[in-house]
């Protein structure tokens, strides 16, 4: 009889490397992740929330046929059925049709894998839900520098808006510092995050870690050694969504560390010792 499979949850932080580590997790032997990273399942179950979601999906699914019929190849094709398989998940969500998409054509695989940063915002009683799927859930959290995460989560969302891009990232900047742009804000909270967690994860099954420590090989034999699998090169030389190239000006820089001092002394409080690039743009007065 096949174990049953351990379920690993990266649930954030935005744009702490999460896809990084899920094409290296796509890559391990033991794992088996599907080729859609961010499935949303627990924020957008409900079907009248789902609608979007769905709609975005349908047209995702056109559009990666459409360049299968020009050009046909296995890869596409692949991520053309897991498309149509997540749609049926869409229409129909429930425990039972979440978990068996994660596992169709798992084989004798031991970890199953959801990346989907945006689960760190879930109430307690959602992650307690997900956390009780199998026998064996755990939980990575990802942690980034605080200034870095915002610059780049500034430029992505800047990017996206179209425009020029350093006016646009200066617009978004003033917003997210003037609280009028939650989604941002919420998603470097560490504090909220690692709290709900905490609430909701057994600690043995919870792995908090900064990403400028996951980005090395001691960092990517601790993420393994508590996932339960075998050391597994990593590919460090690639850089993924590396976004516009774009500075800080240092009054962005200045005030950045002002608004963000709470979750660096966060940090230092919970974890102690924090990596060079931390300290670098922690600022004064930071404990």
């Amino acid at each position: 009889m096949t174990p049953t499979p351990t379920l690993l949850f990266c649930v954030g932080a935005t744009k702490a490397s999460t896809t990084w580590l899920y094409r290296s997790l796509s890559r391990h032997p033991a794992c088996f992740v599907r080729s859609i990273k961010e499935l949303h399942y627990f924020d957008r179950a409900v079907p009248a929330r789902s609608k979007p979601s769905i709609a975005k999906l349908q047209r995702d699914i056109a559009r990666m046929q459409a360049e299968f019929d020009l050009v046909p190849n296995h890869g596409l094709a692949q991520k053309i059925r897991d498309a149509k398989d997540w749609l049926s998940v869409c229409h129909a969500p429930s425990d039972a049709a979440y978990l068996a998409y994660l596992s169709n054509g798992a084989g004798d695989h031991r970890v199953l894998a959801d990346v989907t940063p945006a689960y760190s915002l879930m109430p307690v009683d959602v992650l307690r839900r997900m956390a009780s799927l199998l026998p064996d859930v755990r939980f990575v959290y990802l942690l980034r520098d605080p200034v870095a995460r915002l610059w780049s989560h500034v430029r992505m969302s800047a990017f996206r808006n179209g425009g020029d891009l350093a006016a646009e990232a200066g617009r978004v900047f003033d917003a997210v510092l003037a609280g009028n742009q939650a989604d941002v804000s919420l998603r470097g909270d560490y504090r909220g995050a690692i709290a709900r967690l905490d609430a909701a994860v057994d600690p043995s099954r919870l792995l908090v870690m900064f990403q400028e420590v996951l980005l090395t090989l001691p960092g990517v034999t601790k993420l393994c050694e508590f996932v339960g699998i075998a050391d597994h090169p990593a590919d460090f030389q690639s850089h993924v969504h590396l976004g516009p190239n774009l500075t800080m000006t240092e009054d962005q820089l200045a005030r950045a560390r002002v608004a963000l001092r709470p979750q660096y002394e966060f940090a230092a409080s919970r974890f102690g010792t924090l990596p060079a690039a931390w300290m670098r743009n922690m600022g004064e007065g930071v404990a």
